[in-house]
């Protein structure tokens, strides 16, 4: 009977920690959730998707100024794909992301479990941060900077529209003349050409040119992550091989000497 009931409080015991380990999951979880239903009441209507400004930028950013920082190039605030043209600019760059599944408002302080629920947050409680009368909103030159094909590689297959290439290449065109004038010298005349051949070649229904055929940012940190990792692996090879060959060599070298010392105490006095 004794055995029996202890069993049972045992049994209870687990339920009770079971539960409470459950209670808490849920609570982590709905925690950002709750805070944003709590600033729901604050809520504004912005007219530009913060996602594919996003990537837009993003586009920029590997695509197209790793050439002008080489250049050495000032862009124009005139030029739409400037900094200060984009609507998103000052709150993105007050994303902290501290791990995985920790992202902190660099306004407030304020700690959130996804970037999504941070994108919220400023949306609620920092709308009055967002320049809307001046800035533009930068998501409105995916057409031309290729957002698409970034964010779903998977749409370049899909069956092109004429039209749509053409207005495409027209916008792009266009920046390349806004941002890049070829009167403003050689650096410009340059970069010029660049961003006709990076992102206004590939706005065709030929299928012959791809978007980024100069490549970016990413693919040089790739290249030179994987030259770092293939050089870490092979420097302990290196050093095996020739501490063992070294070795050998002091072998050798001392054999030689007994086999020498040997043939002189065996000859005649």
């Amino acid at each position: 009977m004794g055995r029996a009931k202890a069993i049972t409080s045992i049994i209870l015991i687990q339920f009770i920690l079971l539960h409470v380990t459950k209670s808490q999951q849920g609570f982590e979880e709905s925690s950002a959730a709750r805070t944003l239903k709590q600033e729901s009441h604050d809520t504004h209507e912005v007219h530009c998707s913060r996602e594919r400004s996003r990537a837009a930028w993003q586009i920029i950013d590997d695509y197209l100024m790793p050439f002008v920082e080489e250049e050495g190039y000032q862009i124009s605030t005139d030029c739409r794909l400037h900094p200060d043209n984009d609507l998103f600019r000052d709150q993105e760059r007050h994303k902290i992301h501290l791990d995985v599944n920790e992202w902190r408002c660099g306004y407030c302080k304020k700690s959130f479990r996804a970037e999504r629920f941070l994108d919220q947050h400023f949306d609620n409680r920092h709308y009055n941060l967002l320049n809307v009368n001046q800035s533009k909103c930068l998501a409105d030159l995916c057409g031309a900077l290729h957002c698409d094909f970034v964010i779903n590689s998977n749409l370049l297959k899909a069956k092109c529209n004429p039209a749509a290439a053409a207005r495409n290449r027209h916008l792009c065109e266009s920046l390349a003349n806004s941002c890049f004038p070829i009167s403003q010298g050689p650096s410009a005349r340059r970069l010029h050409e660049l961003f006709l051949r990076q992102f206004c070649d590939a706005h065709t229904c030929s299928g012959k040119a791809k978007p980024f055929p100069r490549g970016g940012k990413k693919q040089t940190n790739l290249l030179y992550m994987a030259t770092s990792i293939l050089l870490m692996m092979l420097l302990p090879l290196f050093y095996l091989l020739y501490y063992l060959y070294q070795r050998d060599m002091k072998q050798e070298t001392q054999v030689l000497r007994r086999v020498s010392q040997v043939g002189r105490k065996a000859k005649p006095s």
